[in-house]
């Protein structure tokens, strides 16, 4: 989830918001798909994304685990699932023959940001623009907000802020008390469980994140 890195290392060195503007359209991809191929476990899924990934797809994590369209890997300590990139050049199982996502309209979010990324200080986050990952060249400038396309985009940076918050949170009292810990063995079988599968329904995903949140003891 970190990055021990500078800012200038990864990116053009700006921090831009959901109303700015950014060099990251690449003309509809065009099947290139090389972000698709390659990218090991760092597609992580957060919450939101299962609930998007299980309402497009009509399974439960469950279904998909035992697929191996997902997966599961420890991160700092932490177990989260993650898409399961793999074959002989290691393509996402969502990718077409043709090199398209057949999933787009509820792609996880790390898919919908690529080429940006995140940045979080002490209390919220900025956009950055990475600069060594995307292979499409001459992109074009979109406003962020609109490259990500997500609906009610206030709630959801403010959702993917807390969450960011309570990992790390946890990965720090992971580090103190030891990843064999009991605390650490009780609170990834309790993510999963409450935030990963346990059926969020079809209705308003955040509210029910929150009420979950307001039920954790982390």
């Amino acid at each position: 989830m970190k990055r021990q890195v500078r800012l200038e290392e990864i990116s053009d060195g700006r921090l831009y918001s959901a109303n700015d503007m950014v060099k990251a359209d690449c003309k509809d991809c065009q099947g290139c798909s090389a972000c698709c191929r390659g990218m090991g476990d760092s597609i992580q899924l957060d919450p939101y994304d299962v609930w998007q990934l299980t309402q497009g797809s009509g399974k439960r994590l469950e279904q998909l685990l035992q697929e191996q369209v997902v997966t599961l890997s420890v991160s700092e300590g932490i177990i989260l699932p993650h898409l399961n990139l793999s074959g002989p050049d290691e393509a996402c199982h969502f990718l077409t023959e043709q090199g398209r996502c057949s999933i787009h309209p509820y792609r996880p979010g790390i898919c919908r940001m690529f080429p940006l990324g995140r940045y979080y200080t002490e209390d919220g986050f900025a956009y950055i623009l990475q600069t060594h990952e995307c292979k499409q060249e001459n992109r074009s400038k979109i406003k962020v907000r609109k490259w990500l396309d997500i609906p009610q985009l206030p709630r959801y940076e403010q959702y993917i802020l807390e969450w960011h918050q309570m990992l790390v949170g946890i990965q720090s009292r992971i580090q103190t008390e030891g990843c064999d810990s009991a605390y650490a063995k009780t609170v990834n079988m309790q993510l999963l469980q409450q935030f990963y599968l346990a059926p969020y329904g079809t209705e308003d995903f955040y509210s029910a994140f929150w009420e979950r949140m307001a039920q954790a003891s982390f």
